[in-house]
């Protein structure tokens, strides 16, 4: 028996521990990819090539999402390759393993997008295309030498998303499955600008109009317990229920700052990172990250509702916003450094605030820091306002997040003054109801469980705080901290369309302390909550026949997961 079976045979035996746990129930899908100069990249399916001198990199799948909502990917590439060399098997081995799940993830967000707005599509198109051209455009002038990191690490996302197209082609190739558009994988990984760049192009309003207007995106809430006992970062997506087709990821990629003289450059500080995230998308997108630098990096969308601001969005001079935060992600040391690096080459799509986390400025039970524990950082078309907010947390005990801008320039830039004289506090930060319910149960968290608790709270139609000129109910589902819009009565009358019944709510939970992000471990919930409500299933919703779901299980009612990496 050669070395990679036994590894093989370890990893199930592993896996199969876990299985008792109550975490995976299936086999998982190995796959190596090994690359020489002569003979180029060569797939081995089945295997943990790991120590073989000519594997690049190695891939462990799972989809576990019938039996615990999540699926979980690991990926590992090896320093004595060049780095664009590491990128395009990492992506490649992706696009195989994890082929029938991607494919099923892009009927239910991607396949059939431009529907009934074939025009504006194809303003996004040439958009995209104009923007794509200009980045490799700087691309060439920069990798003849390498030496600059920013251009570097972006040329390496370009180069994983070239091997996940090519992996998922060749996996299709071999066994006579489905294909998927070209192009379509890259829109997966722009998904957040693609929102943003049809209010930019949609200029007569036509599509404006069937927009959920004020919908919320994410919750999130960073907590130091009594006696500085622990930290804890938590984030809650809120999105369509059609995009739970949902996975843990790991990248190890053994990437150096610079190309440089054979590579002999140090590794970047963000060496892997782990995260909540998509089939075929390369970086969280929801966002939830920890890196092997210390940070834990979160956001929650903000959006942009003035129209003068949209004029800053460019095709050239700009890089999207999933591209920025993932160099981010690789170069930063701490969170002012992450900051400064997001913030080149503004895009203004996809307009978030960031916090970013240093765990290594936190020592449980110990004084706390006067500076660099919490960054946080607003960006709007044009605008990036990033500060050290660490006096606030400290002073407070918690930082909430709920779609609502913080520093004043933003807030007012954003439009959000104009939205609460028309619509009232639901648009402001304090006043709005995730705002109140945060400020009344933070003091709640004691230990992981309550801080599990608070994350997935909604209990609408009892708590006085997320009531709304809603009828029937006088409340919404929206008003909570995870979101249960399915719950809202289809014939109900509400202010505006996001307090109204749909297809959107939380769609997972994850929370790390101190001690699970020195491992890059976080504990997650797959599905909407269904602590005080009844849980998801799309058998009871009057929206699954026109919303896609392949893939997903019918009932949502899972425990959470801790789940450890297997990959070392």
């Amino acid at each position: 028996m050669n070395l990679s079976s036994v590894i093989f045979l370890f990893l199930v035996a592993l896996l199969s521990d876990h299985v008792a746990h109550g975490t995976l129930t299936k086999e998982p899908v190995l796959a190596s990819m090994t690359w020489t100069e002569k003979d180029g990249f060569k797939l081995i399916e089945n295997q943990l090539n790991a120590n073989d001198a000519d594997t690049v990199a190695v891939a462990n799948f799972t989809n576990a999402i019938n039996e615990t909502g999540w699926s979980y990917l690991e990926v590992t590439t090896y320093p004595q390759f060049p780095d664009k060399v590491q990128a395009f098997a990492a992506g490649w081995l992706e696009g195989h393993v994890t082929s029938e799940i991607l494919y099923m993830y892009w009927q239910n967000t991607v396949d059939g997008y431009c529907d009934g707005k074939e025009k504006l599509c194809d303003k996004i198109v040439e958009f995209v295309n104009k923007n794509t051209a200009w980045v490799k455009g700087k691309l060439k002038e920069h990798r003849h030498h390498g030496s600059n990191p920013y251009w570097h690490q972006l040329s390496l996302i370009y180069d994983q998303l070239e091997g996940l197209e090519h992996g998922y082609d060749d996996k299709a190739m071999r066994e006579k499955g489905p294909k998927i558009p070209h192009g379509d994988l890259f829109w997966m990984n722009v998904f957040g600008d693609l929102e943003d760049l049809e209010q930019v192009f949609d200029i007569n309003d036509e599509f404006n109009k069937t927009r959920i207007f004020g919908s919320g995106s994410c919750s999130a809430l960073i907590k130091i317990l009594p006696n500085n006992e622990d930290l804890y970062v938590a984030h809650d997506t809120w999105n369509s229920y059609q995009s739970m087709l949902r996975m843990l990821k790991k990248y190890d990629f053994a990437y150096h700052c610079t190309k440089g003289p054979k590579g002999q450059h140090k590794v970047v500080p963000g060496k892997t990172l782990s995260f909540s995230g998509y089939p075929g998308v390369i970086y969280s997108g929801d966002d939830f990250t920890i890196s092997t630098s210390g940070l834990a990096i979160i956001e929650t969308t903000i959006g942009n509702s003035n129209k003068d601001l949209w004029k800053f969005v460019k095709p050239h001079g700009q890089i999207l916003e999933g591209f920025r935060s993932l160099i981010a992600n690789r170069l930063a040391k701490n969170g002012k450094h992450w900051a400064k690096i997001f913030a080149r080459r503004n895009s203004g799509t996809y307009n978030n605030q960031w916090m970013v986390v240093d765990f290594k400025k936190f020592k449980p039970g110990k004084k706390l820091p006067t500076k660099g524990l919490l960054w946080i950082l607003e960006q709007l078309p044009g605008h990036v306002h990033m500060e050290d907010m660490t006096g606030v947390l400290t002073g407070k005990s918690y930082w909430p997040s709920y779609n609502s801008p913080y520093f004043k320039d933003i807030y007012n830039m954003s439009g959000s003054p104009a939205n609460v004289a028309k619509f009232g506090d639901w648009f402001s930060y304090d006043k709005t109801p995730r705002a109140l319910i945060f400020k009344r149960d933070h003091r709640t968290v004691k230990d992981m469980d309550s801080m599990i608790k608070l994350m997935r709270y909604n209990n609408f139609e009892k708590d006085p705080l997320s009531k709304c000129d809603c009828d029937p109910l006088g409340a919404s589902g929206e008003n909570a901290i995870s979101a249960r819009c399915d719950l809202n009565p289809v014939s109900g009358h509400y202010p505006f369309g996001a307090l109204g019944h749909r297809s959107h709510g939380g769609t997972d939970m994850k929370l790390t302390n101190s001690k699970l992000a020195s491992d890059l471990e976080f504990v997650a919930y797959g599905g909407p909550t269904y602590d005080d409500l009844p849980p998801f299933q799309w058998s009871k919703v009057d929206f699954a026949y026109n919303t896609p779901h392949y893939g997903h299980p019918d009932l949502w009612q899972f425990e959470p997961v801790t789940h450890q990496w297997f990959l070392k």
